[in-house]
């Protein structure tokens, strides 16, 4: 492999930002390594792009490990973007089942962890590394029925905060990415458990809800910057977005 190029690692890149990232950097030239748990996508994903891909499962320690050893052997490693994550149920904190705040949990804040501290060598011999966290402007605001995934990105924005001031000094930045409202085809299916009626109605009225794309050009936006200007948060909403309470539909 050359030594000039640009390597990432995007984690959760089977659909929705994940795959529209690994699309970005690969036609800027970037050599990247798509990871996710279904091999179907990831496969298609590299057809179409070039991209190199392993079955990862962030909520596995030893398939964290194994891809912290198998993207070093790649060469240098650039950037990581720790897209994996997701929201499961919508009931309020009174009945809300612990086992999905759990998976919430695992798969949102340990499966960054355990990317980050499996990736971080590589990150740090490179000489211009970065870490991209994807949290939500739920790890700001609180609102009903968010509890479980509110608590996980909340735990991933001090994740990111926290570990900017451990590397300060060393060559690699710690950007947070904070997307509001961003129509996928699975996030929303997916929170209310395969409903897809119910999950159409998050986004009915919205004009715009902003996609995969946009934020994945976000992502790459930060990662272009020269390496000494480090966006730390990045928050992006639909222009029909205000907050999370605040939100305009048409009648």
């Amino acid at each position: 492999m050359r030594d000039d190029v640009l390597r990432a690692v995007v984690t959760g890149a089977s659909s929705g930002i994940g795959a529209a990232t690994v699309r970005q950097l690969t036609a800027l030239g970037w050599d990247v390594l798509a990871v996710a748990r279904r091999e179907d996508r990831l496969a298609e994903l590299a057809r179409q792009t070039g991209c190199e891909y392993r079955v990862v499962d962030v909520t596995d320690p030893a398939d964290v490990e194994r891809l912290g050893v198998e993207a070093s052997a790649r060469g240098p490693v650039h950037a990581l973007v720790n897209n994996a994550g997701g929201a499961v149920g919508a009931e309020p904190v009174a009945d809300a089942d612990p086992r999905d705040w759990q998976a919430m949990f695992e798969l949102n804040v340990l499966g960054t962890l355990r990317a980050t501290q499996a990736l971080l060598p590589a990150l740090r011999s490179s000489g211009r590394g970065d870490v991209v966290v994807m949290s939500s402007t739920a790890g700001f605001v609180a609102y009903e029925g968010g509890g479980g995934y509110v608590a996980a990105k909340h735990a991933e924005h001090a994740m990111a905060a926290t570990l900017r001031l451990e590397l300060a000094g060393e060559p690699v930045r710690v950007i947070e990415i904070a997307p509001g409202m961003v129509r996928t085809e699975e996030f929303s299916v997916k929170r209310y458990r395969g409903d897809a009626e119910r999950a159409a109605t998050v986004y009915a009225g919205v004009r715009e809800p902003l996609t995969a794309d946009d934020v994945a050009d976000c992502v790459v936006w930060t990662l272009t910057r020269p390496h000494h200007v480090n966006v730390d948060l990045l928050v992006v909403r639909p222009r029909a977005q205000a907050a999370q309470h605040k939100v305009v539909r048409d009648q």
